[in-house]
């Protein structure tokens, strides 16, 4: 079981990358996939009708808050409340709250403050239980609860698995950065040494994964990183090595995190009971999906 503290540390640094670059990403969505997020926008659109006019709008786990843009965007008369578990965030849309650092299970707002609760892909990562009861304690009379959950059999946790096992690969079956660190320790022509045995790595994995996978990605930073570091030694070139694992080991973190949400969200009794527990019930299940009929998520509606 992941902490919480594991879980916010896990996205701590993607957040951290995302807002020093000034760019949105899309978690642990592959960017290429902007059909998902078409149809994550359509549930949202859909959802807007039975929220009250004028409401606050609190989004669980909002990450660069895209739920509370696309809402304010068809809504303006909405007040969005952005709340997330990682100490850092993008910079958040006009218009929208945004508050870091901040538990689900723990909300430091008052009694019936919120006419609508949402969560994409957030909810399932926390204590249902405990989630359930402070979403039931902010939530207004006649309030409405919106959750976007993933799915275990979805492509969201298959493409990321594919990724877990590539970064594995890399680092772990392959070795690629301890045995380059051994050989930057070799002294004079480690670095050539280090190069070459990236080099071999990186061609291997290209050709069992293909030149845009993490078993490619990984092994060509570290030949990059032993070319471009030779006028500042090895020793610069094992700390670029060690900050390129801490970059691997987080995504690592955060697909083992998404894996473990999945389970959470595919025991959907649980999630159901939780909501009950505080006389909220479930008024709909739907599964949204791709162009292709595969299922990417499921869209809980609670009041």
């Amino acid at each position: 079981m992941t902490s919480e503290a594991d879980k916010g540390e896990a996205w701590k640094e993607f957040w951290a990358r995302q807002s020093a670059n000034g760019k949105s990403g899309g978690g642990c969505l592959p960017e290429r996939w902007g059909v998902i997020e078409k149809v994550q926008k359509s549930a949202w659109e859909a959802f807007l009708p039975g929220v009250p006019e004028n409401a606050k709008v609190l989004d669980l786990a909002t990450g660069d808050a895209r739920v509370l843009r696309w809402m304010l965007a068809l809504r303006p008369d909405l007040k969005p409340v952005g709340v997330d578990l990682a100490p850092r965030l993008p910079p958040p849309p006009p218009g929208v709250e945004v508050h870091p650092n901040i538990a689900m299970e723990d909300l430091p707002f008052p009694d019936s403050s919120f006419g609508a609760v949402t969560s994409q892909f957030g909810f399932e990562y926390g204590d249902s239980a405990k989630a359930a009861g402070e979403i039931a304690r902010v939530l207004a009379p006649g309030g409405l609860v919106g959750l976007m959950v993933h799915r275990g059999d979805g492509p969201i946790l298959e493409h990321n698995l594919n990724r877990r096992h590539q970064l594995q690969w890399a680092l772990g079956e392959n070795g690629v950065a301890e045995a380059v660190k051994e050989a930057l320790r070799e002294g004079a022509g480690g670095i050539d040494k280090g190069a070459r045995i990236a080099a071999e790595i990186a061609a291997k994995g290209a050709k069992e994964f293909g030149q845009t996978s993490p078993a490619w990605e990984i092994p060509e930073a570290i030949r990059r990183s032993c070319l471009m570091g030779r006028s500042s030694g090895a020793g610069s070139i094992s700390e670029t090595i060690g900050v390129i694992e801490t970059q691997a080991k987080n995504e690592l973190g955060r697909i083992d995190s998404l894996a473990e949400a999945c389970r959470t969200a595919d025991d959907r009794g649980d999630i159901v009971d939780a909501f009950a527990a505080h006389d909220l019930s479930l008024r709909e299940t739907r599964a949204l999906e791709d162009p292709s009929g595969r299922a990417i998520a499921d869209f809980l509606t609670f009041s």
